[in-house]
């Protein structure tokens, strides 16, 4: 990390958490980040879905939520970026604080409540944005038909993205996870599916779990994303468990994120591997902080990871530094291509 980066950082830390993270997206939308551009190799560059990214580095929904700053994002050195969640209509979120720095424990809790500006606004911006950008669609707060929400937000912003993410994760809408639920699930991902086929679209429909799953809920999902077709799984969202937090803001309600989610996001990863034979494209999130974290979510059998909670303590060149760590370490062990390394454990 550079100095510069490094005193900026102390700076926004000294700031409430929320209006730091705004100011932070303001600042990298102006371009007063670092900008290396895209960061690639032979090794790093790979196609996930159809999908050709030069890294398989990008940043989770959450951390640019309306779009603000996808070629910031991008010229900062990640392969890709997801926008959103984003709803059919705009909402605040709820009630602020909401957001919650835990630097004992290099953890962040939030409880925004899919606040975002609405799926206009997004579409408005998309219209011009290059390079893989994908949009996490979310369900409004208030909607009495939940999966027509989802549904709208796939309608809407067809053709604008180049892959979608239904998020049943978030554990800050009351009754989001129940959509989690076998019948549920099937249900949901069934009528996004078939919205798809409508469109006569093939962009690629990811699904996104929680870590606080049973193994046969796991497999459940497995099961239902390869019965109908899916392109692949994000895991995993926040969670709601806090063991061994020293924060004295541990008892925050929330999904907590950062690094004490790291080992529970591997072992969901490691089920879903198995689960799936892997036959259906994974993507890692949730507690990786460095080159080595990235590269045993692939070893696992993630073909992309994301970042969020790390760049808070890290700063947004941390993309670009894990991309390069990960071109070192699939050169010490002989890999020719990153996909290659995909499952090797």
């Amino acid at each position: 990390m550079s100095w510069s980066e490094r005193l900026a950082l102390r700076a926004l830390h000294c700031l409430e958490p929320e209006r730091a993270h705004d100011l932070a997206l303001k600042a990298l939308a102006a371009g007063l980040a670092p900008s290396p551009g895209p960061v690639s190799s032979s090794r790093l560059a790979t196609s996930v879905a159809g999908i050709a990214v030069p890294n398989p580095v990008g940043t989770a929904a959450g951390f640019d939520k309306n779009g603000v700053a996808i070629a910031q994002i991008l010229a900062a050195g990640f392969g890709f970026a997801e926008v959103g969640a984003v709803t059919p209509r705009p909402q605040p979120g709820n009630t602020k604080p909401r957001l919650f720095r835990l630097p004992e424990d290099r953890a962040v809790i939030n409880r925004f409540g899919f606040n975002n500006l609405g799926m206009e606004a997004l579409a408005h911006r998309l219209a011009g944005a290059e390079g893989v950008v994908g949009v996490n669609l979310g369900a409004n707060k208030d909607s009495t038909d939940r999966v027509a929400d989802y549904v709208a937000g796939l309608r809407r912003l067809h053709g604008k993205a180049r892959f979608f993410t239904v998020n049943i994760s978030s554990p800050n809408t009351e009754k989001l996870r129940d959509l989690q639920g076998a019948d549920a699930l099937r249900d949901l991902l069934g009528q996004v599916m078939a919205t798809r086929e409508e469109l006569g679209a093939t962009t690629p429909i990811f699904v996104k779990i929680a870590p606080d799953l049973s193994d046969g809920e796991i497999a459940d999902i497995a099961g239902i994303a390869v019965e109908l077709g899916l392109s692949g799984i994000i895991a995993t969202n926040t969670t709601l468990a806090r063991e061994g937090l020293r924060s004295h803001h541990a008892r925050e309600a929330g999904g907590l994120s950062g690094a004490p989610l790291r080992m529970r996001s591997l072992e969901v990863l490691r089920r879903l591997r198995m689960e799936t034979g892997g036959n259906l494209p994974l993507i890692g999130v949730g507690g990786i902080a460095s080159g080595e974290d990235a590269y045993a979510r692939i070893r696992a059998g993630a073909s992309l990871i994301q970042l969020y909670s790390a760049l808070v303590f890290e700063g947004i060149g941390l993309g670009a530094r894990i991309a390069r760590d990960l071109d070192d370490l699939l050169v010490r062990d002989g890999f020719a291509q990153v996909a290659d390394a995909v499952g090797q454990d």
